[in-house]
Order: structure tokens, then sequence, then C-alpha cells
């Protein structure tokens, strides 16, 4: 049986932190930025932890 693939698109998108959570960057701050507050782009560049019931799906697409 060959060996499973990782997911490219997840590894370019994600990272499990060393208690297991993933990580995953905001979307939305790429372009049209100009209509956006100051306070809404700081908050959309940190990263934030996937949410529990995405996690497997996500975890999957990783640990191949």
């Amino acid at each position: 049986m060959p060996k499973m693939k990782t997911n490219s698109s997840a590894k370019k998108r994600f990272k499990v932190t060393g208690s297991g959570k993933v990580k995953r960057n905001h979307a939305f701050k790429n372009h049209i930025l100009t209509k956006k507050s100051k306070k809404r782009k700081r908050k959309l560049g940190n990263s934030t932890v996937v949410d529990p019931a995405d996690a497997p799906n996500v975890k999957r697409m990783l640990l191949a």
C-alpha cells in the first residue's frame, strides 16, 4: 500500500501547535483595505485557533 499524501493546500494554510491545536490565519486582509478600519485590519493580522468542530478534518488533511 503506498504512503498517504499530505494535502498541499492545507499544509500551506495551517500549523499544528505543541498542544495539538490547529492554528490558522484570518481571511480578508489582502485587498480593498481602504474601507476597513485600522482596528479591524490589525486584528485580522493575528492568527487564531481553528474551531474544534473543524479541527479533526484539518488534522486528517495534515497528518497523512
